[in-house]
């Protein structure tokens, strides 16, 4: 037919197919051949013949070849190395196979080795010391070098070149701590600690490292994961499959010849690529080729109290970032970051050798500061100075050490994040927010990876939450993996952050995840579908990227507005109550303090200094124990002890210098609380005048009178209460005519839950509690403990167990005026010994809404009284600070509290939390006296500034002294207080003096000329504000608005009002006045 053509029959390759099969050839066995994976690097029955056996050449151990001397230093001490190695110090001998306890204790060692002649060429020769504790190698002169962890893991410490000396004896010292990473459990890591633990030395060898088999056995870890984790339909996932195969064909065929391993390792290479032996293998980034779109930054997440104490902390702290400057010295790519500056100031202060070299890594840019914060402290129950305190420490402290703030506010590991903290965050100077602990939640999936986080007032900051949800990720091949494939905004911006490190002591990143990260870098280059990583330039270079491409529009990221309700970890706003007392009580003290010694250096005698010294150390020590573990409560004993010695230590030096700025003020401290007397003066220390007891201007307005068998009826003009069986069966509001208490119900019930969340007790109470809800009724007849014309009380004791009770005792007091807002106070006394249980208080209402309102810093926080969705039912106990309040339309009721967290409002019953009894990590948390106060206030109306300043004033108790002039005190004390018609929404909630001032300052900074007072004021009701600031007697030249740092941003022109205040809706603002 036409168009054919003859067809050859000539092959046209030169190889040529046989025409007989040679043998028979079956299909690989896949599932077989995955199996068959492990068996090369496998510590079990197979060792010997397998990769493990080769990572090292040779091995010096025993007496002979490593000379072992110790000495126990006494009890729980921590001695320095200069203590340690006193010559008067009896070092004994010692060997492998010795433990050393109890727990808690300290041991240092002296070392002793030499290497032969034949190890001088050796190309890496270590130190494997293996006490399965915490240690750090120091230097026979005293330089910390490196930390060890212990149990198997970073056991290794590199000789120096330097050291490669033949028969030269070398001495070093290892500071052994008989702790763990995570403390002393006795085995479940957040049990109580085992207070007589002992360790074992398992190992003080010199070894010389096999290279080629160690880089092969980080090469065959990644190639095994491909296999085991790529997709079975991918070809990819096949070729690593062979590969690993024919990997362990070669070093079989060889008999584990170095010879084979090499072959082995270009085996493995055409699968990984020739350059994953040096940082080259990241160099292909602006070829041309798809960038890496996941960024891994080193970092080691240290709890600066935890399972283990303060003390402990810090030597944490130089055993890591000892680490971290030896690796960045042997691996160019590697960037660390590091953030709290209290940990920072603690190597400053006890390793100067160790702090040097973090200081020269920091000029290099490879050892970073991040996260501008005093610690990484928690975010819910500090108060918003607290929140504000954080960083104007933390920033200060990092510019006047290293010349730079931080941009990036950096907290992983907290247990939720308050809706101001945009707004605190952008008026510190960052931008950004990075963290992950959402994806822990037990409920509902946080549906975003990258988001603008917005803030009340409607400031926002773009937040990311790394997709390997993780923040001490083993930089493995599925860290890589999942930052892609667990990334939910990759609509918006594909990149992510992937922090990988060991945390918590366990040292940081290590060499095997730096060149486990190169391995997977490779394999992207070369054979693709794993996402291409690199190691982040810095985690503001990421951030970066991102803020040019929304500035730009290239994209438009969504937004999140309000809190980052963390769905677990509710009982950490209860958990160790005192500490929660003590941090309020110390905020309040700080406060009143920084007020009256700023009015002192004014107006006070001329000899008097600003406290700055005292107040610097009573703000760090109370920003301390605000860390996200120690305020929440979610420590061993050993943390509580070290808090509570440490507010001691507040309150003692904050009673001294609130005693010397009133001295200095004129008032007599030596007398107070006569309240009927012209010249005592009530401290105005709040941002409005208060009105001053009413001991004497009120009689009879307040009685009480038992009409029933265990009934009382407490009045006044405004209430009428019913207390039957030491609850309050009636709150009837005679003003607005309407009864307060739900029909048949209890306000003031105490009521107890069993308590007992899946896993973490100190943190967690779950949602399954309320089903054992229990009522606690009284053991004892009520009885009237005060009849005064200004507050009448009756007290109720009621058994809780056969080792609890709680006496309660209700209060009315009488009414200064008809525009003082009516309450109910209680006061609670309570022995507490309960194992796994819950006591709250409820008080049932004749409300109806569907939120409910909650104190925040800085503002208000509305939540929902339902359960309509799995989101709304997560919230069945969240956070408030001094209030909560329910409001309908024209009436509502306000509870507020003095040192609670812990509260819930389910459909119309408002219910405060109390006291928690968990078992661990502390097994004595809570247990013992406590005493709490709440009280109800019912207001016509809705939700307003009465609100708002009676929580202020339910929290800030009268101060009353005695004043040779009191007008003239009364005068000074009007001073940066609101100007009466004034929006009432605005809350003038700081004052104290600038930063840097000559006669105010602590030196860090350079100081600036001119005395100046800084105020912070915001709105605290969710409406635009106006209003002015009066000076008094005060003298003012100019004034500025300031970011919390107290730059100056702008000049604000001054009236004859005072200071003019516009402020939107929940905003914060600060002003510096320049003073004549």
């Amino acid at each position: 037919m036409g168009g054919e053509t003859k067809r050859s029959m000539v092959p046209t390759t030169s190889a040529s197919y046989p025409q007989l099969a040679e043998r028979p050839k079956g299909k690989l066995i896949h599932n077989l051949y995955v199996d068959r994976l492990g068996q090369f690097t496998d510590g079990g029955q197979y060792r010997a013949q397998g990769l493990l056996d080769k990572l090292y050449d040779g091995r010096l151990a025993g007496d002979d070849n490593v000379k072992l001397h110790v000495w126990s230093a006494p009890g729980q001490s921590r001695p320095t190395f200069e203590e340690a190695t006193s010559k008067k110090n009896e070092y004994r001998q010692t060997h492998v196979g010795e433990s050393f306890g109890p727990s808690w204790t300290t041991h240092w060692f002296r070392v002793q080795f030499k290497l032969p002649m034949e190890w001088t060429e050796k190309p890496q020769v270590e130190l494997h010391w293996d006490s399965n504790s915490e240690a750090m190698v120091w230097t026979e002169d005293g330089k910390p070098l490196q930390g060890l962890t212990g149990g198997g893991e970073r056991t290794e410490w590199v000789v120096p070149d330097k050291w490669r000396v033949p028969d030269k004896e070398h001495t070093l010292y290892i500071e052994m701590a008989c702790n763990g990473m995570f403390g002393n459990p006795p085995g479940d890591v957040i049990q109580p600690p085992e207070m007589n633990r002992y360790f074992q030395l398992a190992m003080a060898d010199i070894v010389s490292v096999n290279v080629e088999a160690r880089a092969l056995f980080y090469d065959y870890w990644i190639i095994g994961d491909a296999a085991r984790e790529f997709p079975q339909d991918s070809w990819q996932e096949h070729q690593a499959l062979q590969v690993c195969n024919e990997i362990i064909d070669c070093f079989i065929a060889g008999e584990g010849s170095q010879t084979c391993i090499k072959e082995c390792r270009r085996i493995a290479k055409r699968f990984l690529g020739s350059e994953i032996d040096s940082e080259a293998v990241y160099d292909n980034e602006n070829n041309g080729t798809e960038p890496a779109i996941v960024n891994a930054i080193g970092n080691c997440h240290i709890d600066t109290c935890w399972l283990w104490p303060w003390d402990e902390t810090k030597r944490k702290i130089a055993r890591s970032w000892s680490n971290q400057c030896d690796l960045l010295d042997r691996y160019p790519e590697h960037r660390f970051v590091a953030s709290q500056a209290q940990q920072f100031k603690w190597l400053e202060q006890l390793y100067p050798y160790a702090w040097d070299r973090v200081k020269e890594h920091i000029k290099k840019g490879n050892f970073q500061t991040i996260g501008g914060s005093w610690v990484e402290h928690d975010t819910n129950l500090p108060s918003g100075e607290s929140l504000v305190r954080q960083f104007l420490y933390g920033q200060r402290f990092f510019e006047s050490r290293f010349g730079e703030r931080c941009q990036t506010f950096w907290l992983p590991d907290t247990f939720g994040y308050s809706t101001q903290l945009p707004q605190i965050c952008r008026l510190a100077g960052m931008t950004r927010f990075f963290t992950q602990k959402l994806s822990w939640n037990n409920i509902n999936k946080f549906p975003h990876t990258t988001f603008n986080w917005v803030s009340l007032d409607g400031s926002q900051v773009i937040c990311h939450m790394a997709p390997c949800e993780t923040y001490t990720a083993d930089a493995h091949f599925g860290d890589v993996k999942r930052s892609v494939t667990q990334h939910k905004s990759m609509d918006q911006d594909a990149t992510s952050l992937l922090p990988f490190g060991k945390g918590d002591g366990g040292g940081g990143p290590t060499f095997g995840m730096l060149e486990k990260l190169r391995r997977c870098r490779g394999m992207a280059n070369t054979v693709g579908l794993l996402p291409k990583v690199k190691v982040a330039e810095s985690v503001d270079d990421f951030f970066d990227r991102i803020e040019r491409k929304v500035a730009e529009r290239e994209t438009e990221l969504v937004t999140w507005y309000g809190e980052l309700y963390f769905e677990l970890h509710r009982g950490t706003y209860t958990t160790q109550a005192n500490n929660k007392r003590n941090n309020r009580k110390a905020e309040v003290l700080l406060h009143d303090i920084e007020y009256l010694a700023t009015l002192a250096t004014i107006k006070g005698d001329k000899g008097y200094k600003y406290p700055k010294k005292e107040i610097d150390f009573m703000w760090e020590a109370v920003l301390l124990c605000q860390f996200h573990d120690c305020l929440p409560g979610s420590v061993i004993h050993m943390c509580v002890d070290d808090s509570n010695k440490l507010y001691a230590q507040v309150s003692e030096k904050g009673e001294k210098a609130l005693h010397g700025a009133l001295n200095a003020l004129g008032f007599d401290t030596d007398k107070q609380n006569a309240f009927y007397q012209d010249q005592y003066v009530l401290l105005q220390t709040l941002g409005w005048q208060r009105q001053p007891p009413n001991r004497m201007t009120v009689r009879c307005q307040a009685s009480v009178e038992q009409v029933a068998d265990n009934v009382f009826v407490l009045e006044n003009p405004a209430l009428a209460v019913t207390v039957e069986g030491g609850v309050i069966t009636s709150l009837y509001d005679r003003k607005a005519r309407r009864e307060v208490v739900a029909k048949g119900s209890k306000a003031n019930q105490l009521v107890i839950y069993d308590d007992k969340p899946l896993y973490w007790q100190a943190w967690d109470v779950e949602v399954f509690h309320l089903r054992s809800r229990k009522e606690l009724r009284s053991s004892s007849q009520t009885t009237i403990t005060s009849t005064s014309p200004e507050r009448v009380s009756v007290s109720t004791t009621t058994k809780i167990s056969e080792k609890s009770w709680i006496k309660t005792t209700i209060s009315l007091s009488a009414l200064a005026g008809s525009d003082e807002p009516a309450m109910v106070e209680t006061e609670a006394e309570v022995e507490w010994h309960e194992t796994m249980k819950f006591l709250k208080v409820e008080f049932p209402t004749t409300i109806t809404n569907t939120e409910a309102s909650y104190e925040t810093q800085f503002g208000i926080i509305r939540r929902p009284t339902h359960y309509n969705t799995s989101w709304d039912m997560a919230k069945f106990e969240v956070c408030c600070h001094k209030w909560a309040d329910l409001s309908e339309h024209g009436y509502g009721v306000s509870v507020l509290n003095e040192s609670k967290y812990g509260f819930a409002t389910a459909g119309n019953v408002m219910r405060l939390s109390l006291l928690r009894a968990p078992k661990a990590p502390d097994a004595t948390a809570d247990m013992g006296r406590h005493h709490i106060r709440w009280a109800i206030m019912p207001h016509i109306g809705g939700l307003d500034e009465r609100t708002v300043r009676a929580g202020y004033e339910f929290n800030y108790p009268p101060r009353v002294h005695k004043h040779s002039t009191p007008e003239r005190i009364q005068e000074l004390m009007g001073a940066f207080k609101l100007v009466p018609g004034s929006d009432p929404g605005l809350v003038v909630d700081t004052v104290k003096r600038g930063e840097d001032d000559e006669d105010a300052g602590n030196g860090d900074m350079p100081p600036r000329k001119g005395r100046h007072v800084v105020l912070r004021v915001y709105d605290s009701l969710g409406g635009l504000c106006r209003g002015y600031v009066a000076f008094g007697p005060v003298g003012v030249k100019k004034a500025w608005k300031c970011n919390l740092l107290e730059d100056e941003l702008e000049e604000v022109k001054l009236t004859d009002k005072g200071l003019p205040v516009e402020l939107r809706a929940f905003e914060v603002a600060s002003y510096k006045l320049l003073l004549e």
